[in-house]
């Protein structure tokens, strides 16, 4: 099984990179932004899937999602989540 995950862009660097966040995690990931049918922007928040940004969401999509699997997370392991 394989899971998209929302992400924040913090940076955005040549060659169609970025640096992206989950949640309030202070664990950056680095992502392919190519796959992006516009240019992001810093700030923007993306679907991320195995290292690529698949697709542009809003600020509260992305904090819906998030919440659904911080739950999901703490109903699997007894223990509130950390992103």
């Amino acid at each position: 099984m394989c899971l998209a995950i929302p992400a924040r862009i913090e940076e955005l660097h040549g060659e169609g990179m970025a640096r992206v966040r989950v949640g309030e995690s202070q664990t950056f990931l680095t992502a392919s932004v190519m796959l992006l049918p516009e240019e992001p922007n810093v700030g923007d928040y993306v679907i991320v899937h195995a290292g690529f940004a698949l697709h542009v969401m809003t600020p509260q999509e992305a904090e819906d999602s998030l919440s659904a699997l911080r739950e999901l997370a703490q109903a699997l392991e007894g223990t509130p989540a950390n992103f």
